[in-house]
């Protein structure tokens, strides 16, 4: 176990020491030269958002820097080799900002939204911008004549698939904003993105796709982690940087569906640090609040935060195109994992079709279509019994259980639904939240209502 800081230095003239607040951390640089190199690490998102005649402020672009710290950090600093306790790790990150008294003073509610985000302990130190990068973005003339009205995730996803469709059926000019960083997720974006194109050809709609991540062994000593609990720091972030820079108070749509919102644990085990909190509605309130300390346009806005998935499949604006084309979006939480058959023939990496959210992907096909027709690595999951040690079953006998309970304990959801994180901001939406959690449950149970798994013997 080792505590580790993460330096970011940008100019060649950032070179003072730095006053760590982490006592004792092993200490690993990243600079950057200049805004062209900075640009490009963070996939190139100003450059393209200046093709279509938009510029974001300074201070987004270091809110969208800082986002790219948390990422280095939370990819590239092994929880197994320095977490305290195989999980929790201290993390400190420190960055130039042009406004460091802006930024100091946010710290408390920095850290915490961090600590809650990634179940770690997270230390910020802001220092001021040399003289050579204290103004990064040269004012550009505007291009644009008819900005974008809104911004919207767009991951590749199913529930971001239906987020942009039924903002296109409705005619909204928006820009969809993506990240990325394996192939396979861009691969996906970019098939969803084409039928878009395809289908909405009479709407003006915008898309900016930012590659950002860090190489393997960017941190000594630690090679990488694959939790990501951080991802959504940075999607949110990239989405502010957009609506910064399409200017005024622009809606940051987060298209996903209640249950997965919430997050709830299936088991006692999956509570903290199995339990992902990337849309949770506390995570998005104080990433609200950060954005209106910074003085910054955009909110973020969950249109489907009290709707299952499968109901958010079966009231699509655009039913048809959705059925056409929801084979060729991704929801598993592993696409990339090389899986192989019994033959040891290598498959392409693909939904797997029974993780958690591939289970939560399947049962809303089903409601909303009534057939699902993805391929999956595991297509049928009645051929046979499910081993729940392995990880072709585990997931499934998770719902099980939980849907057992629930159903002997119905009046469990009422507090269910805050063991994942407070719900102190929505006080009149717990009803609602109680409710797509319950359904969103049964959606699942009728898929697995054939299934069988139990642990071999």
């Amino acid at each position: 176990m080792s505590r580790q800081s993460i330096v970011f230095r940008i100019g060649l003239d950032d070179a003072d020491p730095i006053s760590h607040r982490l006592t004792g951390a092993h200490a690993t640089e990243i600079r950057f030269e200049g805004l062209a190199e900075l640009d490009h690490q963070l996939g190139d998102v100003l450059s393209k958002l200046e093709e279509l005649g938009l510029q974001p402020t300074e201070r987004a672009l270091d809110m969208t820097i800082l986002a790219a710290a948390v990422t280095a950090a939370d990819t590239r600093v092994e929880r197994g080799v320095d977490g305290q306790d195989g999980w929790t790790r201290e993390l400190e990150l420190c960055l130039p900002v042009r406004e460091p008294d802006v930024w100091t003073g946010l710290v408390p509610l920095l850290e915490g939204t961090l600590n809650f985000l990634t179940g770690d302990r997270w230390t910020l130190a802001f220092r001021g911008r040399t003289a050579s990068t204290s103004g990064l973005l040269d004012p550009i003339t505007p291009t644009l004549a008819d900005k974008p009205t809104s911004v919207c995730l767009f991951s590749g996803g199913l529930d971001s698939f239906i987020g942009a469709i039924d903002l296109l059926a409705k005619n909204e000019r928006v820009l969809l904003v993506s990240h990325y960083w394996d192939g396979i997720t861009s691969k996906y974006q970019d098939t969803c993105l084409t039928a878009l194109h395809e289908r909405y050809t009479d709407v003006d709609f915008f898309s900016v796709r930012a590659r950002v991540g860090f190489a393997a062994g960017t941190v000594d000593g630690s090679w990488g982690e694959n939790t990501l609990r951080g991802r959504s720091f940075l999607f949110f972030a990239l989405a502010a940087l957009a609506a910064d820079a399409i200017g005024g108070s622009v809606n940051i749509h987060v298209p996903e569906n209640g249950l997965i919102s919430l997050n709830v644990p299936l088991d006692p085990l999956r509570l903290g640090s199995l339990s992902t909190r990337t849309t949770h509605p506390y995570y998005m309130a104080r990433f609200n609040d950060i954005l209106a300390a910074l003085g910054l346009g955009g909110r973020l806005h969950n249109t489907y935060r009290h709707m299952t998935k499968g109901e958010m499949v079966a009231e699509c604006e655009d039913p048809d195109f959705l059925r056409d084309h929801v084979g060729e979006t991704i929801s598993c939480s592993s696409p990339n994992k090389a899986r192989f058959s019994q033959d040891e023939e290598r498959r392409q990496p693909k939904n797997c079709g029974y993780c958690v959210p591939c289970l939560i992907r399947r049962a809303a096909i089903m409601h909303g279509h009534g057939e699902d027709d993805t391929d999956y690595q595991l297509v049928n999951l009645e051929a046979g019994v499910l081993d729940s040690k392995s990880a072709e079953g585990e997931h499934v006998r998770s719902f099980q259980l939980a849907i057992s309970r629930l159903r002997r304990h119905p009046g469990r959801a009422r507090f269910d639904i805050h063991k994942p994180g407070p719900l102190i901001d929505f006080p009149n939406d717990w009803a609602e939240y109680e409710a797509v959690y319950r359904n969103g449950l049964e959606e699942v149970a009728k898929l697995l209502k054939n299934v069988e798994a139990r642990p071999s013997s």
